[in-house]
């Protein structure tokens, strides 16, 4: 990580809004679909659907799911989401290579434990001389600033 500069907390908090906004749309589309699907494929009345315990928890796990698979899939194929990529950041490896599932699953079951640490391991590269978040330390992973390309005029 000798060549490039850890991100720093504005930029993170940058790609987290443009990629919350992504996240809310993605559980907009999650939740018509099993809506629908309690609706239109189980049968059940317009006053019962989002009524039973099994229709709360199964939307709950879902959203979970969804959330995490945008994140790890993102992470994995090319080390950075929408968000990331306007905000010039990439996830990778120390050695510069593209996380793997385990790593990206491990990012995001901590970076749920950092938002409900009231973001104290996001606030985390603050104090960190490598700028590391807890996500990025337990999934031994690190946040980066991609320099932006040089144009050329040809």
């Amino acid at each position: 990580m000798a060549d490039v500069m850890g991100a720093g907390l504005g930029r993170r908090l940058g790609a987290l809004l443009y990629d919350s906004v992504l996240v809310v749309a993605l559980w907009l589309i999650v939740t018509i679909v099993h809506l629908a699907f309690f609706r239109l494929v189980l049968g059940q009345p317009v006053e019962a659907v989002g009524a039973s315990a099994l229709s709360v928890w199964s939307l709950r796990a879902l959203l979970l799911v969804s959330v995490t698979f945008f994140f790890c899939f993102f992470w994995s194929r090319s080390g950075m989401t929408l968000g990331m990529q306007a905000w010039h950041l990439r996830v990778q490896a120390p050695n510069g290579q593209k996380i793997t599932l385990k790593q990206g699953l491990v990012r995001c079951v901590t970076a749920w434990l950092s938002l409900a640490a009231l973001g104290t391991g996001y606030g985390w590269v603050l104090v960190d001389k490598q700028r590391r978040s807890w996500p990025d330390i337990a999934s031994h992973t690190c946040t980066v600033i991609v320099p932006k390309r040089q144009k050329t005029s040809d």
